[in-house]
Parts: structure tokens; C-alpha cells; sequence
């Protein structure tokens, strides 16, 4: 098989973490980030740091990471975006958090203009990524998806394909929007536990150990009993954005989520506080 030419846009805790991954089994990447001085340390590590978006049209593959829907249709086409020009790149594949109406949006520009698309949010964070212990969720023509399989093994644990269209979308939604309630739930009984005598990091072992624990109350509880939420995995403002994804998906669908909808109040209390530079996590204190 002729190795495929791979450009990269967005080179946050993820998309960094990825890249490293793709170098280190031995793809050639090219990379792009609004803040340059961001994208440079990669060189050290064999990717190569372009100046322009338009400069990774004539890759075979194109990986986006980025924060929302308008980010991406940003990088994509607006002024100098990447499908911009007279090359373009045969597909685009999108690993941001973004909206199930807004990536069909992008789909149905991007097929007008020839390019394939693929849907591949991830479940994990930095940390994760860097170990390769990502699970990637895949949806869009299963063609797409076996095309890139060997890019995705090399940045994940296991790989999925759940179907046509923007399904992918529909599961990060449904993974984040539980990602925010067990956080939710974890912090309200540490407190409650805590105030009448445990001490937390007690309580916390005691509920990783039991059936209710998970890699998620794991990997969270140093975090919770050291009250170090500068440690960042995911700041309030980004669980906010997926909370209200959640509920948007939920009302068009017609399910009702009591749940979510309070936790969406207590996350935006946080981001209404202040709480920007922060881990998540920071709810406990809150």
C-alpha cells in the first residue's frame, strides 16, 4: 500500500498528542495551527510545520482538531481555508466535539466539491492520547474509514465504524453528556460523604473499589482529593458546550434528560464564575 500524505489542522492538548502518535509509527505529517509557535515543537519530532492551510490541500488525508462547528467550517472554507483553493485534498476527517447538524453541513459542502469526509471523535484525554489509549468512534462511508484504519490504529486502542452519516456525532454527544452527569453526581456525593466525617480520599477509594467505580472515577479521583484543578484535562467551558449539545440532540429527538439539563446549570455556573483555565473537576469545590 502507497503511504498517504497527511496534513493536520489543530494542535491543541489533543491534536498534539496525536500527531506524535502518527510520527512515531512512522507517517509523515504535515501540521497547521492558528498560534504557529504552538505546531514548531513538532518538527522535533519529524512532523512538518506549514505556513498556510492552502499548503496541506494536496495531501491525501487531512485530520481536523477543533473546538467548535464554526472553527471547523472556519479552517475549512473561509478566507484561505483549506478547500479553498484549485488543490484539494481527496478526504477530510474531523475528530472535534462538533454538533450532529453542523457536520452535515460540512459533509454536504465538502462531497459537492469531491472531497470525502469522515466523522472520528475520540473518547480520552491528552494523557490518554500520548499513551495511544484512545478509543475512535468512526461514522461516514465505510470506505472512508477503512482507508484510514491504519492512521487510527496508531492513535487509539480501538477503533469503531457505527454507521453511515453523522452517527459518530450523535455517540460523542451522548459520551460527553455522561461525561458532565457522572462528574456531576461523583462531586455531590464526595461532598456529602466528606461533610459528614469521611475524609474524601478515603470515600473516593472506597468507590473506586466498589461496583459504582470506573477508569473514569479512577483516572478523576487524585484530582478530587488533591483539589488540583490547574492539572488540566478539559476546562468548564468546553463540558459546557457538549452539555448544551446534549440537550439540543435530546430535544430533537424527543427524550427528556432531568439529569443533564441540571447538570448543564451546575457547569454553567462555573464558566459564569470564571472558572476558564481550569479543569473541569473544579465542580467539587464549586
Amino acid at each position: 500500500m502507497t503511504a498517504m500524505t497527511i496534513g493536520w489542522i489543530g494542535l491543541g492538548r489533543m491534536g498534539e498528542a496525536m500527531v506524535k502518535r502518527l510520527t512515531a509509527a512512522g507517517h509523515a505529517v504535515h501540521v497547521w495551527n492558528r498560534t504557529r509557535q504552538k505546531a514548531l515543537p513538532l518538527a522535533e519530532y519529524g512532523a512538518t510545520v506549514v505556513a498556510n492551510k492552502l499548503d496541506l490541500a494536496g495531501c491525501d488525508v487531512v485530520f481536523t482538531m477543533v473546538s467548535t462547528t464554526n472553527d471547523l467550517k472556519e479552517v475549512l472554507f473561509a478566507d484561505g481555508g483549506l478547500l479553498t483553493g484549485a488543490k484539494k485534498p481527496a478526504l477530510v476527517v474531523d475528530s472535534s466535539s462538533i454538533s450532529q447538524e453542523g457536520s452535515a453541513e460540512v459533509r454536504q459542502r465538502l462531497e459537492a466539491l469531491g472531497v470525502g469526509y469522515l466523522c472520528a471523535p475520540v473518547s480520552g484525554n491528552a494523557k490518554v492520547a500520548k499513551a495511544g489509549k484512545l478509543l475512535i468512534v468512526a461514522s461516514g462511508p465505510k470506505a472512508h474509514y477503512e482507508r484510514v484504519a491504519p492512521l487510527l490504529q496508531a492513535m487509539g486502542r480501538k477503533m469503531m465504524w457505527v454507521g453511515e452519516g453523522e452517527l459518530a456525532r450523535v455517540w460523542k454527544i451522548a459520551h460527553n453528556t455522561m461525561f458532565g452527569v457522572v462528574i456531576q453526581s461523583l462531586c455531590e456525593i464526595t461532598v456529602l460523604a466528606e461533610k459528614a466525617g469521611i475524609p474524601r480520599h478515603v470515600f473516593l477509594e472506597s468507590i473506586n473499589d466498589s461496583v459504582l467505580g470506573s477508569m473514569y472515577t479512577r483516572y478523576k479521583s487524585p484530582v478530587l482529593t488533591n483539589l488540583t484543578f490547574e492539572q488540566v484535562t478539559f476546562t468548564p467551558k468546553l463540558l459546557l458546550k457538549d452539555m448544551d449539545l446534549g440537550l439540543g440532540a435530546a430535544k430533537a429527538q424527543g427524550v427528556a434528560m432531568p439529569a443533564a439539563a441540571a447538570t448543564r446549570e451546575s457547569v454553567a455556573r462555573l464558566v459564569g464564575r470564571g472558572h476558564d483555565d481550569v479543569d473541569f473537576a473544579i465542580l467539587l469545590q464549586e
